[in-house]
């Protein structure tokens, strides 16, 4: 379809530039100098000349679904299409210098006959530009999440291709901020100054990181300096051009900009602050806590099997905040600790599971490879699991509970959701308080680990666990007799 679009663009610019070829001057890039210094107000004309180049910044976002090679070579064939077109539809007005006010350029270089067939492709065209953005957003957010750099969202995967990705949240959300600037602009002529200033900043802050990425590569220095200097001069004009729009709707590209700013400090940011303190045990040296919290009649069990989530790689390794879950907040007695882990592999539909008997019957490590395609849900993923060990002969799932043990009722499981929380002791610097009031924020928008993972919710239990902070008092408080 989008061929079709391409060659009627360049077929009809072509018809119309054999009619008037002197319109090929306006290649000339002296021709555009000449303009914007003899004309005082030919430099604003750059903020509308500008809608243009709109839709390259696509091209970044879809490099995920497409791969650079096949964007390199169809894009030769697009811009050719695209200047044509152009050129076409400057050398119709060359012709028709009167009563023009009312006609768009772009159909009026349609035959008659060819209008409705026109206006049909350029809808298809449309939809499928529209499309191409919509899945740009998907990744654009998957990517941010994979960094960290957004909240925890649902991500579906439709295909087999990992850059392929459908959020419900991003396609909610763009259907609530089209129908919003809809109902604000009501046309599109009132949508350009939103438009042209977003893509200009786009566009700007593409070129600063192309410039970090080389200098990081450790590319001349002067060349970089050069490069800064072209695309500088150049995307700087058109943003001082698009400035004067701010009152007419560029305030809205600011806006929605700052907005997901905020929301990307505070989560980033906020998270960093709380990992400052993380902090890992090597579970080998607390094999014989374990055994004897487990035989500890003294303390009530709390449930036959319990289960964490954990985070550490290493098989020896475990949260400090899960021991102190465990041991100190409130001794928590189980004939079997259970510690899942998910790794997130690269492969589409990598299913499998390998399991580590730290203490045979008592701690069990199970540790999750899914691919990035399989939907987490640890929860029937570990029934299986349990199955594959019974038939095994690894384990025994009867309860604990000698009332219900002889009439070979299944032993229960309890999953812990540890939620780390900053305790009120601990006073952090003004900015770090901003932070982590933002980042108490855009917890609202993400998903908890328990919808995450695919838990039960009615066998999870929510606990929170203070994060760890040294800070002594600048004075000792002094004790009266």
């Amino acid at each position: 379809m989008m061929v079709i679009w391409f060659a009627m663009l360049a077929t009809l610019g072509f018809v119309q530039i054999t009619a008037f070829p002197d319109i090929l001057n306006a290649l000339n890039p002296v021709n555009a100098y000449d303009f914007l210094t003899q004309y005082p107000k030919g430099f604003i004309l750059l903020g509308a000349v500008f809608l243009c180049t709109t839709g390259a910044e696509a091209l970044y976002s879809d490099l995920g679904h497409c791969g650079i090679k096949n964007i390199r070579i169809s894009w030769i064939f697009v811009k050719i299409s695209l200047v044509l077109n152009y050129l076409g539809q400057g050398a119709w007005l060359m012709g028709h210098t009167r009563n023009v006010e009312d006609l768009n350029p772009f159909y009026a270089i349609m035959p008659t006959w060819f209008l409705i067939p026109g206006i049909l492709i350029s809808t298809a065209a449309a939809v499928i530009a529209s499309q191409a953005l919509i899945t740009g957003s998907y990744t654009l957010i998957s990517e941010a999440v994979s960094l960290n750099f957004w909240p925890k969202i649902k991500v579906l995967h439709p295909t087999t291709i990992k850059g392929q990705v459908y959020i419900p949240f991003v396609n909610w959300l763009l259907w609530v901020a089209c129908c919003f600037v809809v109902l604000k602009f009501q046309e599109s002529s009132n949508m350009e100054a939103a438009y042209g200033l977003s893509i200009t900043i786009t566009m700007i802050m593409t070129s600063m990181l192309l410039i970090h990425y080389l200098h990081e590569k450790h590319v001349n220095v002067i060349l970089l300096i050069l490069m800064g200097a072209l695309f500088g001069s150049i995307e700087g004009s058109f943003l001082i051009a698009n400035l004067h729009k701010f009152a007419n709707g560029g305030w809205f590209s600011i806006a929605l900009g700052l907005m997901f700013l905020l929301v990307m400090l505070g989560w980033f940011f906020g998270r960093r602050i709380k990992n400052r303190h993380i902090s890992f045990s090597n579970v080998n040296k607390y094999l014989h806590l374990f055994e004897d919290l487990s035989k500890d009649k003294t303390i009530p069990q709390i449930a036959t099997n319990l289960v964490y989530i954990i985070k550490a790689n290493h098989v020896h390794q475990i949260e400090s905040k899960i021991m102190y879950s465990i041991f100190n907040k409130q001794p928590k007695r189980a004939q079997t600790y259970w510690l899942l882990h998910v790794d997130t592999t690269d492969e589409p539909e990598t299913f499998s599971y390998e399991v580590n008997q730290i203490i045979p019957g008592t701690l069990i490590r199970v540790d999750f490879h899914l691919g990035f395609k399989i939907e987490q849900r640890v929860n029937l993923f570990f029934k299986e699991v349990l199955k594959d060990m019974v038939a095994n002969g690894e384990i025994n799932l009867t309860s604990s509970y000698e009332s219900l043990k002889k009439h070979h009722f299944p032993g229960d499981f309890l999953f812990v959701n540890l939620d780390r929380v900053m305790t009120r002791d601990y006073k952090l610097s003004p900015w770090e308080t901003m932070i982590m009031g933002l980042h108490a924020f855009t917890r609202l928008l993400s998903i908890d680990d328990v919808k995450a993972l695919g838990l039960d919710s009615s066998s999870v239990i929510e606990e929170k666990v203070p994060i760890s902070m040294e800070r002594p008092l600048s004075r000792k408080i002094q004790r009266i007799e």
